[in-house]
């Protein structure tokens, strides 16, 4: 009853929020779409990878898998506007630099493909792009990462993420829902991708996805799932011996940290090995702090099992990695789970990066 209660107040309070963000949105949409707002287009060809929803999709693995595909053709840039970062302004990438610099999903790009890649992060979406093409003229191809609502910047090719298990026709708008606008502001992208899916989806499934999602002919559906690998260390300097997670059984413990936008699907990943486990979650992009490694310490404390360790997800070992109040007694227990996004599903016409290269190198 009073769960019920509850939903009921926080719906009256919420619905005319949400329909009140919903009519800004449109306006700003329908002034963009009337030419009221300006729109600027570079000569060098932008992919945009966004969603509707607001977090959640897995854009930074999606948008490495797409830099490493096109790295081996093109010039890449990547751009970020750096989300929670201490810093302002027009910044490029370095090894010198932290996630507090780029923020952490931006951090996590470079790290990974480093000087193989032009990276920045900037605000302005226009004027770091300009900034890019200033300091690296031989960029063929600038990748901007959450843009799809940043429409002063006319995108080549835009990539649309959707998670699997919410879709944005079952969703509603901000604040009651996750949706950053009406759902059918999908039919502005060009390539579709459904994200985290099961893998043994149907082709009757499929069907049911493409007819909820109304796409236009023109528009592409694509299928992805996410796939786990072995544990790694966020502190390989401390570490001489590093466990699997098949080695694992009922009398060992994990604690499971996580500060993403959708932690499920990773829980359950781990739930599969039948350990026992204890979750602590944190907010999205989280700056862990002092009090929260003592309440970290103190729950792995209190675990019990033959073999103990603290499991994270890629994201946060970034912000882990960098952060000085980590307790130094954990770091040879901390290990993360590697992610990367694959396309191989056994559906007919999924070859995403050859028709993104073809959309890309299309005349306009």
């Amino acid at each position: 009853m009073a769960k019920r209660l509850v939903k009921y107040l926080a719906e009256a309070v919420l619905t005319p929020l949400s329909y009140l963000y919903k009519l800004a949105v449109v306006a700003r949409n329908r002034a963009f779409d009337l030419h009221l707002l300006p729109q600027e287009e570079f000569d060098v060809p932008v992919v945009v990878v966004g969603n509707i929803n607001a977090g959640g999709t897995g854009k930074t693995p999606h948008t490495e898998y797409i830099v490493e595909a096109l790295s081996h053709d093109f010039r890449v840039g990547v751009l970020s506007r750096g989300y929670k970062r201490q810093t302002t302004g027009f910044i490029l990438a370095n090894n010198k630099l932290t996630p507090n610099d780029l923020g952490d999903e931006a951090y996590q790009v470079y790290r990974k493909f480093g000087s193989a890649i032009t990276l920045a992060v900037c605000e302005s979406r226009r004027k770091g792009i300009k900034e890019m093409l200033r300091l690296d003229p031989k960029l063929e191809v600038i990748v901007l990462d959450d843009a799809f609502q940043h429409r002063y910047v006319k995108p080549k090719v835009s990539v649309v993420l959707m998670e699997y298990s919410r879709p944005i026709y079952e969703d509603r708008m901000l604040p009651l829902g996750t949706l950053r606008e009406p759902k059918r502001g999908i039919l502005r992208a060009d390539m579709v991708v459904v994200t985290k899916c099961p893998r043994e989806i149907k082709p009757m499934d499929f069907n049911l996805l493409k007819a909820n999602l109304d796409l236009f002919p023109s528009q592409q559906l694509f299928l992805s799932v996410i796939q786990y690998y072995n544990l790694m260390p966020v502190y390989p300097e401390h570490v001489t011996s590093v466990p699997t997670l098949q080695q694992l059984d009922g009398n060992d413990s994990l604690l499971i940290v996580t500060g993403i936008a959708n932690h499920l699907p990773f829980v359950r990943f781990l739930r599969a090995f039948q350990t026992t486990f204890k979750v602590i979650h944190f907010d999205d992009h989280h700056n862990f702090t002092r009090y929260d490694f003592e309440l970290i310490a103190s729950s792995f404390a209190k675990l019990g099992g033959n073999r103990k360790y603290i499991v994270t997800t890629e994201k946060d070992a970034v912000r882990m990695a960098n952060n000085p109040y980590f307790p130094h007694e954990l770091k040879d227990r901390t290990f993360y789970v590697p992610i990367k996004v694959s396309f191989d599903h056994p559906l007919p016409g999924q070859d995403f990066i050859g028709e993104l290269k073809k959309r890309i190198l299309a005349k306009s």
